[in-house]
């Protein structure tokens, strides 16, 4: 147990993700809910909305890296696999909704809002927990993994393989985004209301989701960093040096590659429906292509293949998005291609990858 716990991290790793735990669950919770309003200590809903979002960002970040930075496979599509995790776990917020909202999600207005004479076939056993837990896992994963075998099979690789990508996420958004398609066309879903028939506004039920998301991340971050450290790993890096000669070795490259990409899309469907029940929305733009880029950009800007650096880049990232947008609506995006070319040219390993260069010649 113990060779176990080393290989994963070291002493001073395991005390940065403890204080990093602490901060999630003890800090936080303490400072949103037992300080008052009125003290300047006081962590506002914004704040722990805010911070779970991006905790969700860096869990796709760092299923992004999983596929990317180990085993070479650069994914533009991986916005889909979120979105879908999304709208899996959407479907049963917008069922607890019932007759409370403004949408009267009941199951007699679902029916009428779809123009069907009968209840949607995509929305059956949509108001159990359970069932719509399984759809977050279970359609990004299958979705990834039918593709990725025929993909990866036909040995699709490089900017063939992204490009691919991106046209089956933007061909999803144009399908999501028809009325016709039963998920609530352009405007998608909101106006949640209840999870598990507790109110989801309410303070409590808030920071239970922040740190549930907290501790998806941590376990996403363990369950990264004990793939690359092991010898399955290690062949994914093989793969993505030189796949002819790992396979030239007698190993089968699909099946390294196909789970690695099936599990990094399950691990965004999971974010997906964090983010959906803190958030408060879920619509097709999620699924646009720049949003898929943009979780490349994440990954580049704290260090590819180092699995810290995604989430250093998505807090990064996403902290300075979200001041931008507010400050400079309508420049912004300039600032975040300016980011990544400077990344670019001058960071080629990322901030993470300039943090341990320092810490050598330091």
């Amino acid at each position: 147990m113990g060779s176990a716990f080393s290989r994963l991290y070291g002493p001073k790793g395991w005390a940065a993700l403890g204080a990093v735990a602490c901060v999630i669950f003890v800090v936080f919770p303490l400072l949103n809910l037992g300080v008052p309003a009125a003290s300047p200590f006081h962590v506002s809903a914004y704040w722990v909305t805010l911070v779970g979002k991006i905790m969700c960002y860096a869990i796709v970040a760092l299923a992004m890296d999983l596929i990317w930075g180990y085993a070479g496979i650069l994914s533009l599509g991986h916005g889909l696999f979120f979105a879908l995790g999304g709208y899996a776990f959407g479907m049963y917020l917008m069922r607890q909704i019932g007759a409370d909202g403004q949408s009267r999600a009941t199951t007699t207005s679902i029916a009428h809002h779809q123009n069907e004479s009968e209840f949607p076939w995509q929305w059956w056993s949509s108001d159990s927990f359970w069932w719509c837990a399984m759809l977050v896992v279970v359609v990004p994963g299958l979705l990834a993994y039918v593709f990725g075998y025929f993909a990866f099979r036909s040995r699709v690789r490089g900017v063939y393989f992204s490009i691919i990508t991106q046209a089956l996420t933007y061909a999803a958004m144009l399908l999501f985004f028809r009325n016709a398609t039963g998920f609530g066309g352009n405007n998608g879903f909101t106006d949640f209301r209840r999870i598990l028939d507790i109110p989801i506004a309410t303070p409590q039920a808030r920071m239970t989701l922040f740190a549930v998301s907290g501790a998806v991340l941590i376990g996403t971050l363990l369950l990264g960093r004990f793939i690359v450290t092991s010898k399955f790993g290690r062949v994914l890096a093989a793969i993505r040096d030189a796949e002819q000669r790992v396979m030239f070795c007698g190993y089968d490259t699909v099946h390294y590659k196909l789970f690695v990409w099936t599990l990094s899309a399950v691990l965004c469907g999971i974010a997906g429906a964090l983010y959906v029940a803190q958030v408060g929305i879920i619509n097709p733009s999620e699924m646009s292509p720049a949003n898929s880029i943009e979780i490349a950009i994440w990954v580049a800007v704290g260090g590819r293949g180092t699995l810290t650096g995604a989430i250093v880049g998505a807090g990064i990232v996403n902290g300075a998005k979200s001041y931008l947008t507010q400050a400079f609506p309508e420049i912004w995006l300039y600032f975040l291609g300016l980011l990544f070319i400077l990344v670019t040219l001058f960071l080629p390993q990322g901030i993470v990858g300039l943090a341990r260069r320092w810490t050598r010649t330091g």
